[in-house]
C-alpha cells in the first residue's frame, strides 16, 4: 500500500508528499482525529515511503525495505502502543534507547506511537528530551485522539495534521466496490458512519449489525403500530444487545430524523436509511411531525437516564410505549 491507495484526506497526502519530495521532513508528527478514520493507515504508508531505498516521493512495494515493511519485519521501524490504559515511563525509556541507537539500514529510522495521548505525564516528560534534542535520522509520529491530552511543550515542538471526516462518496463508492453491496444499503453504511472509514468497514462486514438493525426498524414498526402486547418482550432485545446501547439509540434517532426529512422535504438524498424507504414512506403518514420530536426527546432522555444506570428494561418499556402513545 502507498498514498495513491489511501481514500481521501488529500490534504495530508500532499503535505506529506511534498515533505519527502522536498527533503523538509519534521522529526515529530502529531496525527489527530477520531478513532477509524485514517491515522495509522496514512502513518504507516508515510513510513513505508521514508524508508524505500528505491523511490523518492513513495514506496515502491518492490525494494528489500518495503517487502520487510509488508511482512511486518523492518528493523527501522518500530512501533510503541499502550499496555492497559497508559503509556507508562517505563515504556518511553526503552523506546529511547532505540531512538538513540544508529539504524540498521542506511537511511532512517521511524517511531510510530499509538495512542500517544495516554502516555502518563511522567512518560511525556521523559520523551520530551528527545524532541529537545532529536537525532537526524529519525521521524517520530503521534497518533492520538485527544490532543489536549499531550503537553503543550509536545505540541509545540511536533507538526500536527488533522484528519477530517471523508466524504460520504467516498466512503460510499469504496463499500459498494469492496463489499458488493447494493447502492441504498452502501448509502446507508456512509452515511450513518460519518466519514469514517474504520466504522464504515467495520459494519459493512458485520452481518451481527445488520441483524441488530433489521430487528430494530421491526421493533420500531410495532411500537408505531400500537402492538403495545409486545413491549415487554421487545425490551429484552435492548438489555441482551446492552453492549450496542449507543449505537442502537443512534439508529432510533437516525431512523426518526430520516422520517421528519421525508415528511417535510423532497429530498430523499439527504435521508440517510435509503434502503428501508418503503418502511418510511407508511411510518411517515402515520405520525405527525410533533409526534415525531416527541419521540426523538425521548430517545435522547432515556439513553441519558441509562447512562446515568436507571434501570434499561423499564426505561426502554417506557420509551416503546411513548412511540406508540
Amino acid at each position: 500500500m502507498n498514498f495513491s491507495d489511501i481514500i481521501g484526506q488529500n490534504i495530508i497526502k500532499n503535505r506529506l508528499h511534498n515533505a519527502i519530495k522536498n527533503k523538509h521532513i519534521a522529526h515529530a508528527y502529531i496525527f489527530q482525529g477520531e478513532a477509524g478514520i485514517g491515522k495509522t493507515i496514512m502513518a504507516n504508508v508515510f513510513s513505508k515511503a521514508l524508508l524505500c531505498k528505491e523511490s523518492v516521493i513513495n514506496s515502491c512495494d518492490k525494494c528489500s525495505s518495503c517487502i520487510k515493511f509488508d511482512s511486518l519485519n523492518h528493523p527501522d521501524f518500530h512501533v510503541e502502543e499502550k499496555e492497559g490504559k497508559s503509556l507508562k515511563k517505563e515504556q518511553v525509556e526503552e523506546m529511547m534507547k532505540k531512538i538513540r541507537t544508529l539504524p540498521y539500514e542506511e537511511g532512517k529510522k521511524v517511531f510510530l506511537i499509538k495512542s500517544a495521548d495516554k502516555m502518563t505525564v511522567e512518560a511525556q516528560n521523559a520523551f520530551l528530551k528527545t524532541l529537545e534534542e532529536p537525532p537526524e535520522d529519525t521521524i517520530i509520529i503521534l497518533i492520538v485522539e485527544n490532543i489536549e491530552g499531550l503537553l503543550p511543550t509536545i505540541i509545540s515542538r511536533s507538526q500536527i495534521l488533522k484528519f477530517s471526516p471523508l466524504k460520504n462518496e467516498e466512503i460510499e463508492t469504496y463499500i459498494e466496490n469492496k463489499y458488493n453491496i447494493q447502492n441504498d444499503k452502501a448509502h446507508f453504511i456512509a452515511s450513518f458512519s460519518k466519514g469514517n472509514m474504520g466504522k464504515a468497514i467495520d459494519l459493512a462486514d458485520s452481518d451481527e449489525f445488520n441483524a441488530l438493525r433489521e430487528e430494530l426498524i421491526n421493533i420500531i414498526s410495532s411500537s408505531i403500530e400500537k402492538e403495545s402486547f409486545r413491549v415487554f418482550s421487545q425490551s429484552d432485545f435492548f438489555e441482551e444487545n446492552s453492549e450496542n446501547i449507543e449505537l442502537i439509540f443512534s439508529m432510533m434517532l437516525t431512523w426518526f430524523r430520516d422520517l421528519l426529512i421525508y415528511k417535510n422535504t423532497d429530498r430523499n438524498e439527504l435521508i440517510i436509511n435509503n434502503d428501508k424507504k418503503n418502511v418510511l414512506r407508511e411510518q411517515a403518514f402515520k405520525l405527525s411531525n410533533r409526534k415525531i420530536h416527541d419521540i426523538i426527546d425521548n430517545i435522547l432522555e432515556t439513553e441519558d437516564n441509562i447512562k446515568s444506570n436507571v434501570n434499561i428494561k423499564t426505561s426502554i418499556e417506557l420509551l416503546l410505549l411513548n412511540i406508540g402513545g
